[in-house]
Formats: structure tokens, sequence, C-alpha cells
């Protein structure tokens, strides 16, 4: 009786445990809007960057 409660109690808390962390990745990730801009800013320094660096 009782390792049914624990092996019950171990599967609804890896359940919790699982969600929490999909949840917590989920609001650490950059939204589709800020990921293009970072993207339109890293390709529009093609040729550009290279003059940025001489003296």
């Amino acid at each position: 009786m009782f390792a049914r409660r624990f092996t019950i109690v171990c599967l609804l808390m890896s359940l919790f445990g699982m969600s929490f962390a999909i949840l917590v990745a989920e609001a650490g990730r950059p939204n589709r809007q800020e990921l293009a801009r970072s993207w339109d800013q890293a390709n529009s320094c093609r040729f550009d960057c290279v003059n940025h660096f001489r003296p």
C-alpha cells in the first residue's frame, strides 16, 4: 500500500516538474518578432562591418 502511494506521488511530482520546466523554458525563449529582428540586424552587417574594425 505504501509503495503504491509512493509511486503515485513520484509520478505526480515528475509530471509537475516536467510541466514547470516547460513553462520556464518557454518564458526564457525570445518571441518570433525579437528573433526576426535580431536576424535582420545580423544580416544587415555583411560587408559594412568589415570597415568598422579598421582604424
